[in-house]
Parts: C-alpha cells; structure tokens; sequence
C-alpha cells in the first residue's frame, strides 16, 4: 500500500485555513481579527502603498497623511476602490466592521 506524502496530506488544510482567515467577518461577529486585519495592511496594502506605508505605486498611509479624510471617506475608499486608479476594492474580503477599524488604525497611526 503506498502512503500519501506528509506534505500532500496538509497541502488542503493548509488551504481551507488560509481562506478561512480572508473570508469576511460575519455580520454577528464582535470584533475584527486584529492579527488577519494587520497582516492584510502590512502584506497586501503594503505591496502597493509600500510596506512601510509611507509610499510607493500609491499614496502614504500614514496618520499624518490620512489627516484630511474623515473616517467614513477611507472606510468607503477600503471597500469600493478608487475608479479609474490602482486602488480596488476591497469589499468582496472585508466588512464594513474590518474597514472600520483598519481605517482607525491607520488614521491614529496605530497598527499592530
């Protein structure tokens, strides 16, 4: 009888939990997920807006710079993009909830 690899056994696991954590917080859910939410700033913001946030194909996401928006002005920009600009959309892997607070976060110069 021949064995599966070790490494072919976790490979589906390995993917249901990745798409677990991009899935969108439910709408019953308390809180965001500091950690996934973080980590999306950092790697998927950050290729784009650098990984520092201070700049790159788009604009600083620094608390200085984000100054001028109000809160709702970035949450609606997270979830539905920027037309005509690089910026997408992000609605389809946040929630208004996510947004939120990746939007505080950042305006307060405070990301995990």
């Amino acid at each position: 009888m021949q064995r599966t690899p070790a490494r072919s056994r976790l490979w589906p696991n390995a993917a249901l939990a990745l798409i677990a954590t991009m899935a969108p917080a439910s709408a019953g859910e308390a809180a965001p997920d500091p950690v996934r939410l973080a980590n999306l700033v950092r790697q998927d913001c950050g290729s784009c807006h650098g990984l520092t946030l201070k700049g790159g194909l788009g604009k600083p996401l620094t608390a200085e710079q984000l100054g001028r928006w109000d809160r709702d002005q970035l949450v609606h920009i997270i979830l539905d993009g920027i037309p005509g600009t690089p910026m997408p959309p992000w609605r389809p892997l946040l929630s208004e909830l996510d947004a939120r607070w990746i939007a505080d976060r950042l305006k307060q110069g405070n990301l995990p």
